[in-house]
């Protein structure tokens, strides 16, 4: 188990890299501004590619990373800012997290 010196250390080094990747992909900014928008509450992949005029194919790519156009590595859920709730049958919705909140909060600064 981590302790908290750790888990701040590691949240340190992953912002940079957040930011660098929301502004190499305008649809990534675009489902965290969203997301940040309606937060806490969290939504469903059509609801985000409507809101944010785009697929919802190119959302899950954003989200969890798909193929090379979206890199896994470089996904949403992977930089930890989005979070995946399940909720009733299939339903997948998601959500920014703190370390998100905190992101786009001092981005938009």
């Amino acid at each position: 188990m981590q302790n908290e010196t750790e888990d701040a250390f590691s949240k340190d080094q992953l912002r940079p890299i957040v930011v660098r990747s929301l502004r190499r992909s305008n649809i990534r900014k675009k489902i965290a501004d969203y997301l940040y928008e309606i937060s806490p509450s969290g939504s469903y992949t059509s609801e985000i590619a409507y809101n944010c005029k785009t697929t919802p194919t190119n959302v899950i790519g954003a989200i969890k990373g798909m193929g090379t156009r979206y890199k896994k590595d470089e996904s949403l859920i992977e930089l930890e800012i989005v979070e995946l709730l399940t909720s009733g049958k299939d339903v997948k919705i998601y959500r920014l997290t703190d370390l998100g909140k905190e992101i786009i909060d001092s981005m938009k600064r």
